[in-house]
């Protein structure tokens, strides 16, 4: 029996990553991340180069992971999701401390800068929308510039994780689903069934009906098949009498 849209699905829809403006964003913060390095920490002489850039891509790729997961495992996506907050706390971490560690300044609201800094990072997502300043900003903008894009994507994630976490309570997960699909399936073979037995009686009866009306149909033809046969013969009989009599007449 085919499958119907009412029987619950076991696989969730994969989620277009790209575009979530938190992905969109996290790329941007990635590639934010190794153009600062590559200018600003030395290949060498810095351990925080190599962390920075592994926090930047773990937060990346664990968003992707974790949606490609969720297709199958609820449980699995927030796992990974906040696999990827973690990193990029670390990141910002990271980014906090080069500006302690250099006097340099964090931009604060009510300056300037850091309101055309905060509608910049609200509005434009893109990494096309940044990569051009990468080799124009400073290190204090760049950092200040990382840590704004930390917010903006910790708090649209956990927007995220927390419609996640309803879905996961409501819906359940993997097994949940993979239950609610069997049964579901078992009940419509099962209503199915009970539909073909309760048919069945009343099929057999008119197939009954239709054998009898054969059977009567059967013996109509045979009684008109003896008829017609009885006509031909006798008109045959008729016809070889007749010419038997016109050739004595010849004679």
């Amino acid at each position: 029996m085919a499958e119907t849209s009412n029987t619950p699905h076991v696989l969730k829809s994969q989620a277009n990553w790209d575009a979530l403006y938190f992905y969109q964003k996290s790329d941007v913060i990635y590639q934010l991340a190794f153009a600062f390095c590559d200018r600003f920490i030395h290949l060498y002489k810095d351990r925080t180069r190599d962390q920075v850039i592994q926090a930047a891509r773990s937060c990346k790729q664990n968003i992707v992971e974790g949606l490609a997961d969720g297709v199958a495992s609820t449980e699995m996506q927030l796992k990974l999701l906040n696999v990827a907050r973690a990193s990029l706390k670390e990141l910002r971490e990271d980014f906090e401390d080069y500006i302690k560690s250099r006097h340099l300044q964090f931009f604060i609201s009510g300056e300037p800068r850091y309101a055309d800094m905060l509608n910049y990072c609200r509005y434009h997502n893109r990494l096309s929308d940044y990569e051009p300043f990468f080799a124009q900003w400073t290190d204090e903008q760049m950092c200040n510039y990382a840590i704004t894009l930390y917010h903006f994507i910790d708090r649209m994630m956990m927007s995220f994780l927390k419609k996640l976490e309803q879905e996961f309570i409501t819906e359940g997960g993997i097994k949940e689903r993979m239950h609610r699909a069997r049964t579901g399936y078992r009940h419509q073979q099962d209503e199915r069934l009970k539909q073909l037995e309760a048919e069945l009686p009343r099929l057999k009866q008119s197939l009954a009906e239709a054998q009898a009306e054969a059977a009567k149909w059967k013996v109509a033809f045979e009684n008109l098949k003896q008829r017609a046969l009885k006509m031909y013969y006798g008109k045959e009989e008729e016809i070889k009498r007749l010419k038997e009599q016109l050739g004595e007449e010849k004679l």
